[in-house]
């Protein structure tokens, strides 16, 4: 039997442990827990609840030994730009503060004071979103000033549960690129930028690639689970390790990592930092063995998931697909970018609000509000298309979508009418894949990525629709 691995994925609503090992040279994976997840209104504001999601964490590994499946190695990957600050006794200081908290409004102007808006992106390559890590230390320098002072050690939400797990301290290099604090010439920490901007540089760890080894897990965590195991890093955003499973053998391929977020994008050997790239809202966030990924964020799968909470759940995401089909003549489109969208107290309400105030048919029924949020996504997949090959003068004949989305048929075979592409779908955990694949590689299971990534595309089906 080849050894266990284990994936610890957590996502902005839910988490999940995922055992993966080798069988006759295919990947098999074993889902053994799963936890829900989600911001917290506090009195502060919203906030992730750090105790429990960590205890979630030591549960699900306590799981492997009751199972008798002991991995040889473990990571944990999460969403991007969230992070604690450390004092000299390594408690957090302050609360811990979500990307949809509202509190980062206005330090957009703070920031370009201080380094202009132009520059920013000429040194990082990070499109701007008004929740970037750069933004949210920038709310804290206005609000919390005292914390910056007191602060020794900044770690994104991964590296600060590898920390409780070993008592060792890594930054890892594909999500601290998340930040808008990494330079993307020297892919390392941007010291002119962190000075200018007033934020402490000491507090800024080495940066690590994945596949580092962490260490091993402390006594007391050992005893509390029943067992040790090392630790080591998966490219620790969950973008980064999603790509890493896009089942691809060419160098410049076109993907969709389709989840709460759409991340479509293609992989560079250098970043693209041109004036036009920022205009068009572009990234070139770091990837595994410093490829960039170069990609686009749309809201994505956020908006129907909100719509589904607000049905009370009552419909599955093929039933929400199916209602949309049967509304595909429904005119109406939205923007789906659209700030209205990023955190109303009503989805529903928001996009009924944005079709009135656009002049367009206002959707009654949930199958008509599926069929505008699904066709605006596809519409918008379509247009990213065309702008990626422009900014990066390649031609695209395939999207590989892979994620939740993967299984989003309807909205597949929209995206493959209104891209002009074929569409390869799957698989659907590349997250989870994507996490044990760095592990995997660091142990001498693939030799490289593409041997990995060969492996993902004879391991997991993959749905292929022809275009429009």
């Amino acid at each position: 039997m080849s050894p266990y691995f284990l994936a610890v994925d957590i996502g902005a609503s839910s988490g999940r442990h995922m055992l993966g090992h080798l069988e006759k040279g295919r990947l098999v994976l074993e889902e053994i827990y799963r936890f829900e997840n989600g911001m917290k209104q506090t009195k502060e504001g919203l906030c992730w609840d750090i105790p429990v999601l960590f205890q979630e964490i030591k549960t699900g590994i306590r799981r492997c030994g009751e199972l008798g499946k002991i991995p040889v190695s473990m990571g944990i990957d999460t969403w991007a730009v969230d992070y604690v600050l450390l004092d000299e006794q390594d408690q957090i200081l302050g609360d811990t503060f979500g990307y949809r908290d509202s509190r980062t409004a206005g330090m957009d102007e703070e920031v370009y004071r201080l380094i202009p808006e132009k520059e920013l992106y000429q040194r990082t390559g990070i499109q701007k979103q008004i929740f970037n890590t750069v933004f949210q230390l920038m709310a804290v320098k206005k609000a919390h000033p005292e914390y910056l002072e007191q602060a020794r050690t900044f770690l994104m939400l991964p590296d600060y549960f590898h920390f409780l797990l070993t008592g060792e301290k890594r930054s890892e290099y594909t999500n601290a690129t998340s930040t808008q604090l990494v330079n993307a010439e020297t892919k390392d920490w941007d010291d002119e930028v962190i000075s200018r901007l007033g934020y402490p540089r000491e507090m800024f760890l080495p940066l690590s690639q994945p596949g580092t080894q962490v260490g091993v897990f402390t006594k007391e965590i050992e005893k509390e689970v029943g067992f040790s195991c090392q630790v080591v890093l998966p490219a620790t955003h969950d973008t980064a390790s999603a790509v890493m499973a896009v089942p691809c053998q060419e160098d410049n391929c076109l993907y969709i990592s389709s989840g709460t977020w759409s991340l479509m994008g293609t992989e560079n050997k250098k970043a693209i930092c041109t004036e036009e790239s920022r205009q068009k809202n572009f990234t070139n966030e770091g990837g595994y063995d410093f490829r960039y990924r170069y990609l686009k964020n749309i809201m994505g799968l956020w908006m129907i998931q909100s719509v589904r909470h607000e049905e009370k759940d009552q419909y599955s995401f093929a039933q929400l697909c199916e209602m949309a089909d049967e509304c595909s003549d429904f005119p109406s489109r939205v923007f789906v970018n659209a700030q209205e969208f990023l955190a109303p107290e009503s989805m529903t309400e928001a996009v009924r609000q944005y079709c009135e105030k656009s002049g367009q048919r206002v959707p009654e029924t949930t199958g008509e509000l599926a069929a505008v949020i699904y066709q605006s996504l596809a519409k918008c997949y379509g247009e990213i298309v065309q702008e990626i090959e422009q900014l990066t003068g390649e031609y695209y004949d395939t999207i590989h979508i892979v994620g939740g989305g993967a299984n989003a048929d309807y909205l597949n075979r929209l995206t493959a009418s209104q891209s002009g592409r074929q569409v390869l779908a799957g698989p659907s955990e590349a997250t989870a894949i994507g996490n044990l694949m760095a592990q995997m590689i660091g142990k001498g299971e693939f030799a490289r990525l593409m041997q990995a990534r060969a492996c993902v595309a004879e391991s997991f089906p993959i749905r292929e629709y022809q275009k429009g």
